[in-house]
């Protein structure tokens, strides 16, 4: 039995993952008819990869579409170092930005760029870019379809993994389940990362957050049968159970394994908004309440419970629009629950007085430098037609901490000003309250813009459930009671 570490692929929408991996492993892991089909990937992939030293590393190629970033959320939470690929004629894109914001929340700090797609571009450009995005990475440019770099690629990735220490094999076995399948006379068979401890034929686990015992008839490592397998590895467990009875988020534990919660105490490096948030963990996530405790230190009050124990990472997003605020770590797994501290404003307190009042250096948001101001003043500039992300000249860190402080929201691949997407929404709003059905042509023409801009609109303003897509058109998902507008 032998502890195994796992690599993460990331990027962009068709910067070439899925093709890197194939060329690596020779495993196309988009497996599903619709993958194929469409030609992206939707769904979590594995293969193994075999290093030049020999190492064998567990590989999960993520889907890199804005709607997947949930289920790259789940695939990075197991991993313990990434392979960001970014293509030769795109360079860094928004799926690149928040794939590194998730990697940066996880605190997987190891990993490699590979600018893909060098056959058909210079890599120059996007190198620069990726240096920029994820300073101190190694950037290797390949390409999958004539092998070129791929040797150099094995080297790097053989020497980024033997400077990570192997995952605890001791400890409780906690398997974050990822697929849940059924083979004819073999019965159900879960797969995912093992995080921690060993899982053998004949033991007993406890499915969490059911509460249901149940045994391992048999354990598969990259589809070769083992009679344990250790921590880091990709593990196919087959039990003795109903298919119906397991499902992908759930976690298999054995012995004095960590148990489901409604409350985590963690410490988070950022300041999650006075609204519902959504929290990951594992192959899980859940709706919560944040509530603040002083310092760094949260209370996230669950809606659906999670498995973690201390030290487990976690990452936290917004609802509506969908965007990535930050991770952090769990300090309690089990804790009361809390009383409330107010978050104190940049603007109630000085500087120096932020850090005494609660002996904490996180207790408000940093103050914007003067590049982030002239970012957001840019963008109340553009109104409703800003630049993509690719063409503004804002560095990532600014644009996080913009949209951290709720001066800056996400929209596909660009970003608005909130005051902006409040008045296009008050438009949007009017225009169905007098003609009840809305088609991206007419609320184009309503707003005088293009269609890229009317598209990525609707689209968010679908996703904050202020409209519903009904064929080709959009309704009022429900009235709005206005204000009756000011008098005198």
């Amino acid at each position: 039995m032998t502890s195994s570490l796992t690599l993460g692929t990331a990027g962009h929408i068709d910067h070439g993952k899925t093709a890197l991996v194939a060329a690596l492993t020779g495993v196309d892991t988009d497996r599903l008819p619709q993958e194929k089909a469409r030609g992206i990937s939707i769904e979590l992939g594995y293969a193994a990869l075999d290093l030049p030293s020999g190492r064998r590393l567990s590989v999960v190629d993520v889907p890199g579409h804005e709607r997947f970033v949930r289920t790259m959320v789940a695939g990075a939470t197991g991993i313990d170092l990434y392979l960001m690929a970014v293509a030769a004629d795109d360079g860094v894109m928004p799926q690149t930005r928040e794939h590194a914001a998730v990697l940066a929340a996880l605190r997987v700090e190891t990993g490699l760029v590979a600018i893909t797609k060098t056959d058909i571009a210079d890599p120059g450009r996007a190198a620069e870019e990726a240096r920029a995005l994820l300073p101190g990475a190694v950037v290797v440019p390949v390409s999958s379809r004539t092998g070129s770099g791929l040797g150099t690629l094995r080297e790097a990735l053989d020497a980024a993994a033997a400077g990570l220490g192997a995952r605890p094999g001791d400890g409780a076995a906690v398997l974050h389940v990822d697929r849940v399948f059924t083979i004819h006379g073999a019965g159900t068979v879960a797969t995912g990362t093992l995080w921690s401890g060993a899982i053998g034929r004949g033991d007993e686990l406890v499915i969490e957050p059911s509460g249901r015992r149940v045994r391992v008839r048999g354990v598969q490592v990259h589809d070769v049968p083992v009679e344990r397998a250790g921590a880091g590895q990709r593990v196919a467990v087959n039990l003795v159970l109903g298919r119906s009875e397991l499902r992908r988020g759930d976690v298999l534990v054995g012995g004095d394994g960590p148990r489901a919660t409604f409350r985590l105490d963690v410490r988070l490096g950022c300041t999650p908004p006075e609204a519902r948030v959504l929290v990951h963990h594992g192959t899980r996530e859940a709706l919560a309440r944040a509530v603040h405790l002083g310092g760094d230190e949260w209370q996230l009050r669950l809606e659906s419970p999670l498995v973690a124990a201390a030290g487990d990472r976690v990452v936290v997003r917004t609802v509506a629009p969908p965007d990535t605020l930050g991770g952090g770590v769990v300090v309690d797994a089990a804790p009361a629950r809390h009383r409330q501290r107010p978050v104190p404003s940049a603007t109630q307190m000085a500087p120096a007085a932020i850090e005494d009042a609660l002996g904490e250096e996180r207790s408000a948001p940093a103050p914007l430098t003067d590049a982030a101001l002239a970012v957001e003043a840019g963008l109340l500039a553009a109104g409703h037609a800003p630049p993509l992300d690719s063409e503004l000249d804002a560095a990532p860190a600014d644009l996080a901490a913009l949209r951290s402080q709720g001066r800056a929201v996400r929209v596909g691949p660009m970003h608005f000003h909130p005051r902006v997407l409040e008045d296009v929404e008050r438009q949007l709003l009017d225009l169905l309250e007098r003609e009840e059905r809305v088609g991206l042509a007419r609320f184009r023409d309503e707003l005088g813009t293009s269609r890229k801009y009317a598209q990525v609109l609707l689209e968010h303003f679908d996703a904050a459930r202020v409209t519903l897509r009904v064929g080709d058109e959009r309704v009022a998902r429900r009235r709005v009671r206005r204000s009756p507008p000011p008098t005198g």
